[in-house]
């Protein structure tokens, strides 16, 4: 009997730990903009230093939903076996109870890591991608065979695409140059001899 499962790619365990200090990096980045555009949308003027000072809270904030979101979808995936969508599952919960931990109010905590985990589980399972996943014109085509398909699909011939854009600027197709001189002829009057190449 033929085997009823597709098969499925080998896991290769993660480096939880440097996916971790990643994210953590990448959170205090854009925890650093945050708050420097918190800071310098204050009312009174509180320094350069009220990035640290007054909205840094902002920073640490980010620095552990960026770590904790990277290290808990590496480490899901290690402990599982497998990459795919639950893993991000529980990293978006888990990081998103941390923004939760902000109040101290379990509702909350468990409320934002419901909502980060909806949000970012739907995002995943849909192809973690704005523009949407890849669609090949024909189902089963790789992607080698998909943009030989569209170069031939959208392929024109060169007397169309003249016909259309039209001659000159750089577009010169046999027989251009006397059309050029009967046209200038026609127009201004003037007669326009050939160039030769060849001293005379």
């Amino acid at each position: 009997m033929a085997n009823q499962h597709p098969e499925e790619k080998p896991f290769h365990q993660h480096d939880a730990l440097m996916s971790g200090a990643k994210g953590a990096l990448l959170g205090t980045g854009a925890g650093l903009l945050v708050s420097a555009v918190q800071n310098s949308l204050a009312k009174r003027n509180v320094g350069a230093w009220g990035i640290f000072s007054r909205t840094g809270g902002t920073v640490g904030l980010f620095t552990a939903v960026g770590g904790v979101y990277m290290f808990s979808m590496d480490a899901a995936a290690n402990l599982r076996e497998k990459d795919d969508t639950l893993n991000v599952t529980i990293a978006s919960f888990l990081s998103g109870a941390t923004v939760g931990l902000r109040t101290g109010r379990m509702p909350q905590i468990l409320g934002f890591g419901a909502a980060f985990s909806i949000i970012m589980s739907a995002f995943e399972y849909t192809g973690g991608s704005l523009r949407g996943g890849p669609r090949p014109e024909v189902p089963g085509m790789d992607e080698f065979d998909r943009k030989e398909y569209l170069r031939k699909n959208r392929r024109r011939d060169i007397a169309e695409t003249i016909s259309e854009v039209g001659e000159g600027r750089g577009i010169q197709p046999p027989g251009y140059e006397e059309r050029r001189r009967a046209r200038l002829k026609e127009k201004y009057g003037v007669e326009i001899k050939p160039v030769s190449a060849n001293v005379e």
